[in-house]
């Protein structure tokens, strides 16, 4: 084994720029996906690369990598700091001595990234044995356990025994960041780390990303959409566009004075507090109107709470809310206190009483057991839903605010009929779900409809878009003609913006937003009353996100819909909802309406939410802040 002082990473002298990228072009046969990319990183900086989906961020850092799928093709240069190779069309074999020695990655989705057959400390050690920055076994396994902790994953000496399904999303990422840091590389390159995360998980992981880069002197390349997340941790910015490199420049430069219209379309449908005339969100065709707001005003338009320091953890708060009235333990206040909002007359066939709420849900239960471990073993209970009231009003719009695990997915299951709870009672536009049977629930299914997170895979690949929209009015009960069918279909597609013709392609030859758009057409034929919208918009692009949610908030005023949606995302809920309950572990620990929850939260947890939170605008004042004082 070599030693340790002769496969040390050799960083190059200090006046000499970590990374320098010339004329970087990436292509396939057919066209080129990246073009003349530059940039010119210096040692711990910090760069953002944003931009769409397919706007090239991702291929550009799979080329910086030596990653590139076969039949993709790069030219141009790329060096990196104390070596005299060039990257582009180097030799595996040395950019494998490169690759997780002096150059790391940390990818988006970690359960793919990670070994589902190693458990995670040998994974960590892996990295260090590989390179020999480490003696023996003992000792690389022995740094594992310092890096876990360093990474502060709970108890990291049993985490090092775990495998990575038995973590959570936010410990698997924190296992990532360990062995991506495991060697002391130069550059780390960050490719959409806490796209999939909760905000609190998120807040945690990007102070931990910009903690860890800071002791080191580590330079950071940090690829994402969300461009609050790049106001937070990096310096400079690169914004990118169909390939190229549209703008560049500081972030705070960038973001209070943007200089390309495509920059200022995704800042305009980015911030969630500015809306147009009309009170819809800008977005990319219609940032022409929007005005990002100045550096010297910022922290004049941010109030004090939303304010983050990067680098310290939760945002912080001048004056604590009260005291919540309700512990987070025990038994959840019935939320009478949100039914609120304009009774409407949507078609139906059920007859409400005068004044009844659309959803009345009490003292509802839902308890899972597991399979036994051993053959006499007892079954162990795991409580998804503790004893939760509320009601919704006719034409209100409700929102569910939780993380993974709260209870949220479990709530919306029972109100569409696709679960029983254990006890309680939910009655869904009088229809009654506790104790019904398969057959007893039809009615229930035309009233109430739903909007799935991934339209991908909530729609049939291989039926046409007229077949997916028209399939809710095969329903029992449903007595609709095929030119009938077809003439619904057509008003539909117009109503959610996609041409006539949409209807005879298929799901693949749309984008996401475009796919999400058909969702909602095929919820919405059959006249619900009720719209469940589940996370839609969260595996969207910022701009194509601002465009479904007007799109949601004007189809519930025209068809008179009760819309209940359901998100982590505190910043879309704020926008949507005029009423929220917020979930934890089971139970609604606040309820009330939107401002009361976002500006005075009574409940610790609620508060953690929103101070772990991220805004556009927020985020650019505590840099402007830093930056100034």
């Amino acid at each position: 084994m070599a030693r340790l002082s002769d496969t040390a990473p050799v960083h190059g002298g200090p006046d000499e720029p970590l990374l320098r990228v010339e004329s970087l072009t990436v292509s396939t046969q057919d066209r080129p996906l990246v073009s003349d990319f530059n940039l010119t990183m210096s040692r711990g900086e910090r760069i953002g690369l944003i931009g769409e989906s397919g706007s090239g961020k991702s291929m550009t850092t799979t080329a910086l990598m030596g990653l590139l799928p076969e039949g993709v093709t790069a030219t141009g240069s790329i060096k990196l700091a104390g070596h005299d190779l060039d990257l582009v069309g180097a030799p595996d074999q040395q950019l494998r001595r490169i690759r997780g020695n002096d150059m790391t990655m940390v990818f988006q989705e970690p359960l793919t990234a990670l070994n589902p057959l190693m458990k995670v400390g040998p994974q960590v050690a892996e990295i260090m044995l590989k390179h020999r920055t480490a003696s023996s076994r003992a000792a690389a396994s022995a740094k594992a356990v310092e890096l876990l902790a360093g990474v502060k994953l709970p108890d990291p000496a049993e985490a090092a025994k775990a495998y990575p399904h038995q973590l959570s999303g936010g410990q698997r990422q924190r296992v990532m960041l360990a062995m991506a840091l495991a060697n002391d590389p130069a550059l780390l390159l960050c490719d959409e780390p806490t796209t999939a995360l909760d905000v609190t998980v998120q807040r945690q992981v990007l102070d931990l990303i910009l903690e860890s880069v800071q002791q080191r002197g580590t330079g950071l390349l940090f690829i994402t959409h969300d461009l609050s997340v790049v106001a937070n941790i990096c310096d400079r910015v690169l914004v990118m566009n169909n390939g190229q490199v549209v703008e560049e420049g500081t972030t705070v430069d960038v973001f209070s004075r943007p200089q390309h219209p495509y920059t200022r379309g995704l800042l305009a449908a980015s911030d969630l507090d500015a809306t147009d005339a009309d009170g819809r969100l800008f977005t990319v065709a219609s940032a022409g109107g929007y005005t990002p707001p100045a550096p010297d005003h910022l922290v004049d338009e941010v109030p004090a709470a939303a304010v983050h320091t990067p680098g310290t953890g939760a945002k912080t708060t001048e004056t604590e809310a009260p005291a919540p009235t309700t512990p987070a333990t025990g038994p959840a206040e019935p939320a009478g206190a949100v039914v609120v909002g304009p009774e409407t007359t949507a078609p139906a066939t059920t007859t409400l009483d005068a004044g009844a709420p659309v959803i009345s849900v009490k003292d509802l239960v839902r308890t899972y057991q597991r399979q036994r471990t051993s053959l006499f073993g007892k079954r162990t209970e795991v409580p998804a839903l503790r004893g939760i009231s509320f009601d919704v009003a006719a034409g209100q719009r409700f929102g569910v605010v939780g993380e993974s695990g709260s209870g949220k997915s479990t709530l919306l299951r029972i109100l569409a009929g696709l679960d029983q709870p254990t006890s309680g009672s939910v009655r869904v536009a009088g229809n009654e779900v506790a104790g019904a049977k398969e057959h007893e629930l039809a009615e229930l299914r035309r009233q109430l409809q739903i909007v799935f997170q991934d339209p991908m895979g909530s729609l049939n690949p291989r039926m046409r878009v007229q077949d997916i929209i028209a399939e809710p009015l095969l329903a029992p009960g449903q007595k609709v003609d095929s030119a009938r069918q077809r003439k619904l279909v057509a008003e539909m597609l117009a109503a959610v913006g996609l041409p006539a013709d949409s209807a005879d392609r298929f799901p693949h030859q749309f984008s996401g937003g475009q796919r999400q758009r058909i969702s909602i057409a095929r919820a919405l034929i059959c006249q619900p009353r009720v719209l469940v919208a589940d996370e839609p918009v969260s595996a969207l692009d910022v701009s194509v996100r601002a465009q479904v949610l007007n799109l949601l908030s004007d189809l519930v005023d025209e068809y008179q819909l009760t819309l209940v949606f359901v998100s982590h995302d505190l910043g879309v809920v704020r926008y949507i909802c005029d009423n929220v309950v917020v979930m934890n572990r089971g139970q609604i620990v606040e309820s009330g309406s939107t401002e009361q929850i976002y500006e005075a939260p009574r409940h610790d947890y609620t508060r953690t939410l929103v101070n772990s939170s991220m805004s556009l605008r927020a985020e650019l004042a505590a840099r402007e802040a830093a930056l100034s004082g």
